[in-house]
């Protein structure tokens, strides 16, 4: 069991959450979901899925920013970029800014701190295109002490006002807290096994994120994020993270600790690379984000068949996936960081 830490995500507009290094988490499988939105429990059918779903290609480059709709979401789509008349905020100015960070990628998207942006358009604009926006997280084993922390706290800071549910993948279904939540958000357990190592699950969380999606997330939800439940939101995380396809820029690994062995599924060749991301917090339209976690799964379990593991398990596999498709969002490491760091 790989030994507790403490991480902090934060946002733009504040420091934003906090939490503990990656988490081992899992137990029995009992290939059903339960639904928990406070007191009635619906249960949802979930099987294992085939061996043989085929590899997904890597694309060159992302050019969309925009998905005009989702084939799989119920006609939800993603409209024009409107804003009430007579919304007062402040100006942009070609005089003032944030002139000490890079606040643009070399293709282009924002790369998000804060002061880079205005949290009232931003919430304006989105709050008028109502999505369903689905968290997902795993607390397996002693990782179920942080559910509270994350869900209080995120229910104070997360995409308030939002539609959110958030999707607990659990060993311990009972040890999921019963908090008050928000109008229009809502808890969904979902049992999976546990493990004994904190690799397996890091690496299992791609498999049982795909086969959830496919069963039953894709109807609910628009956007999905993937975060690390051993964190704390300590302010907004808001509606300026939400994108095509958004990546948070690792704290402290910025010196590219790709895998650099050619035998691994994850290889980056030396001397190329752009960014490196973390792991603990990613997200983006569910179709987009559907195609990046299966990704990550069918490449890990080609590794596994060459008996090699990437050096950081899913979070190499991600950075080999964004390097070639890349993200239309770069969130600074604002929005994760750590307690722990000197």
């Amino acid at each position: 069991m790989k030994p507790l830490g403490v991480d902090t995500l934060v946002n733009p507009q504040a420091r934003g959450w906090k939490g503990t290094r990656r988490a081992a988490r899992r137990s029995v499988f009992t290939r059903v979901i339960y639904v928990y939105s406070g007191y009635t429990i619906p249960s949802y059918s979930l099987c294992q899925q085939c061996d043989d779903i085929p590899e997904p290609g890597v694309k060159d480059i992302l050019t969309d920013v925009w998905m005009n709709e989702c084939p799989d979401s119920g006609g939800w789509r993603i409209g024009d970029l409107k804003m009430q008349a007579g919304l007062k905020y402040a100006q942009p100015s070609t005089q003032k800014g944030r002139t000490d960070v890079n606040a643009v990628t070399n293709w282009n998207v924002p790369l998000v701190w804060e002061g880079t942006f205005d949290l009232v358009v931003i919430d304006d604009i989105y709050k008028k295109m109502d999505p369903r926006v689905a968290v997902v997280v795993f607390a397996v084993g002693k990782y179920t002490r942080f559910l509270k922390g994350f869900l209080v706290s995120g229910e104070k800071y997360f995409l308030v006002d939002f539609r959110v549910t958030y999707y607990i993948f659990t060993d311990h279904e009972k040890e999921v807290p019963k908090i008050e939540l928000g109008k229009g958000r809502n808890i969904s357990v979902l049992p999976i096994p546990s493990a004994t190592r904190w690799q397996d699950v890091v690496l299992g969380r791609m498999k049982w994120a795909t086969i959830a999606i496919d069963k039953q997330i894709r109807n609910e939800a628009d956007y999905l994020f993937m975060m690390d439940i051993d964190s704390v939101f300590y302010n907004r995380f808001g509606a300026e993270s939400l994108s095509h396809l958004s990546a948070v820029l690792h704290r402290g690994y910025y010196k590219f600790p790709y895998e650099r062995r050619p035998q691994s599924k994850a290889y980056i060749p030396f001397g190329e690379g752009d960014y490196y991301y973390t792991a603990a917090v990613w997200g983006g339209n569910l179709e987009e984000m559907y195609k990046l976690v299966k990704y990550c799964y069918m490449q890990s379990e080609e590794d596994a068949k060459n008996k090699i593991e990437a050096v950081w398990q899913e979070e190499s596999h991600l950075n080999k996936y964004l390097l070639y498709n890349k993200p239309t969002k770069v969130l600074s490491p604002e929005y994760l960081w750590s307690d722990y760091d000197q």
